[in-house]
């Protein structure tokens, strides 16, 4: 069974810096085929970064540039790293895990390729 539990998340000054973890549990692919997904009040989850089937990180176009994603595979962990983080950034954060590992980008970034999630957790900007 995958289990996946995020941590980090808070209340933070904008401006400031966070840093999100999902540790894995169960999951076939260590920290590959993994991913960040945020969704804000009243609007749809979108994808944020991944990590590719070849270990890869890559960051969603429509995210900030502000945002990076990193692992540690022998922990089975990911994280994501906000900076300077602004009011829009305020959202909660899943993470998520493919159960079929597919190549390239467009699959990391479907959030249709996505089977487990898990419970979120959430970012508050304030100023």
């Amino acid at each position: 069974q995958v289990q996946l539990v995020e941590s980090g998340g808070g209340s933070v000054q904008s401006g400031g810096s966070l840093r999100l973890s999902c540790k894995a549990s169960g999951y076939t692919y260590a920290t590959n085929c993994m991913g960040w997904f945020r969704q804000a009040p009243g609007k749809e989850r979108d994808v944020v970064a991944g990590i590719l089937s070849d270990g890869t990180e890559i960051v969603a176009d429509a995210a900030s540039a502000r945002i990076t994603i990193s692992q540690d595979n022998p922990r089975n962990t990911i994280y994501l790293h906000l900076d300077n983080v602004q009011p829009e950034d305020t959202a909660k954060y899943y993470c998520a895990a493919r159960r079929r590992c597919y190549s390239g980008r467009a699959y990391a970034l479907a959030k249709d390729e996505y089977s487990y999630w898990g419970q979120g957790t959430q970012v508050t900007v304030y100023s």
